[in-house]
């Protein structure tokens, strides 16, 4: 035989024709620069505390090296109970309501494939996060996303999900705070949402990972509302609050059917999560709170920063109430998200994010990342403000961090 075989004919038609992640693309594009300010990627730049490190330097030096239940160890479920119970008034057995996952991203897809049937629909206000719409299309269902805006401040609102209802209907995912805009909803505008989603028996999947990035008002947990418990399907982690992307924890809090049958699933993929990350996530709910915190006040610091310089730089930008992220308007530039993203990488050695990679509504969007130190923050909205300036926008100050 000569030649490399085409295998391209032989791969699942979804995966084949699914586009690769926008994020991933501009990641790669900078991995090959040198001397860029990186704000794409979604990852503080703190370090994992210590004593969470510590954790799992004694977990190795004691020998724990071993599979753990399929359901994640018994001790770290039940601190995640008591976490729950403790912050939102919402109560898990934690033997059948809670499983231990391999980050959010394997719970998103566990759910994913437990709940849906080929051509079940999965509603999404959009922008969205870019893994949603794929783990739905991977998992037989539709996605069907619903726009939001800078206008009513990139909130579902209810009329806009009952407009989007079929059918076919069965989830309604939900991430909020929100990536990419910074989004929050407070627990008026979720009681709405959530009459409408019971009165159509919608499951709610809440992706909730970014819950202690709150800076404006309590956050509200979902499955806290009226009625709504039952049918919600929480997923939560330890990557963002607690600076532990790389370790890989997160969990699902949800009915123990719903748990019962991502457990299945999760028992023929992933096993279980890795004994020591789960005792490094064991440390950070036990002890890990005020190193949280300060994290925290440096985002929300850093907060205000940014937006005020991304406004006197003359691009309008909504206020993010949580996350790390600021969605700020870029179309005084004359030009699209991508070709925005792509100049200002080439030109001024800045990575963002097109808003476009987040789906339609994004467009004339870029999301930025301010989970990085004040001194990258600084030069990059310098370089922003040159860039923008040279693209005829009127710049009002020069940023000073």
């Amino acid at each position: 035989m000569t030649g490399k075989r085409d295998w391209s004919e032989k791969l699942n038609p979804v995966v084949r024709h699914m586009p690769p992640s926008g994020i991933r693309r501009f990641f790669d594009l900078v991995a090959e620069m040198k001397g860029v300010i990186s704000l794409g990627v979604g990852e503080p730049d703190f370090i994992t505390p210590w004593h969470i490190r510590e954790a799992c330097i004694y977990a190795l030096e004691k020998g724990y090296t071993m599979y753990t239940s399929n359901q994640g160890l018994l001790e770290l479920r039940e601190a995640i109970a008591r976490d729950l119970d403790l912050t939102y008034g919402v109560t898990y057995d934690a033997r059948r309501e809670l499983l231990v996952t391999v980050g959010v991203s394997e719970g998103l897809d566990l759910a994913m494939r437990a709940l849906l049937a080929p051509g079940d629909e999965v509603l999404i206000p959009e922008p969205s996060y870019v893994s949603y719409a794929p783990c739905v299309l991977m998992a037989g269902g539709v996605p069907v996303t619903m726009p939001t805006s800078m206008q009513n401040s990139f909130r579902l609102t209810a009329d806009t999900l009952e407009k989007h209802i079929t059918p076919r209907s069965k989830i309604l995912l939900l991430c909020y705070p929100n990536n990419p805009t910074g989004a929050v909803m407070g627990r008026r505008d979720l009681l709405e949402v959530a009459e409408v989603a019971r009165a159509h028996d919608l499951i709610v999947i809440s992706d909730e990972i970014y819950d202690r990035l709150t800076y404006v008002g309590q956050h509200t947990c979902m499955a806290s509302l009226p009625g709504m418990q039952e049918r919600t399907v929480l997923l939560n982690g330890f990557s963002k609050a607690y600076a532990m992307t790389g370790w890989r924890v997160g969990y699902v809090a949800a009915n123990a059917d719903f748990i019962a049958a991502m457990t299945k699933i999760h028992q023929y993929t992933m096993l279980c999560a890795p004994i020591t990350a789960q005792m490094a996530a064991l440390e950070a709910l036990q002890n890990g709170r005020e190193s949280m915190q300060k994290m925290v006040q440096q985002y929300s610091r850093r907060r205000h920063l940014v937006v005020q310089g991304l406004r006197e730089m003359g691009l309008p930008c909504f206020e993010p109430g949580g996350a790390f992220y600021a969605f700020p308007d870029i179309t005084p530039t004359g030009l699209s998200s991508e070709e925005f993203a792509e100049a200002l990488l080439r030109e001024e050695k800045v990575a963002l994010v097109p808003g476009n990679a987040f789906g339609p509504s994004g467009e004339g969007h870029v999301r930025l990342s301010y989970a990085s130190s004040l001194d990258d923050l600084g030069e990059a909205l310098r370089r922003m403000a040159r860039f923008v300036k040279k693209r005829g926008v009127q710049v009002r100050a020069v940023v000073n961090m």
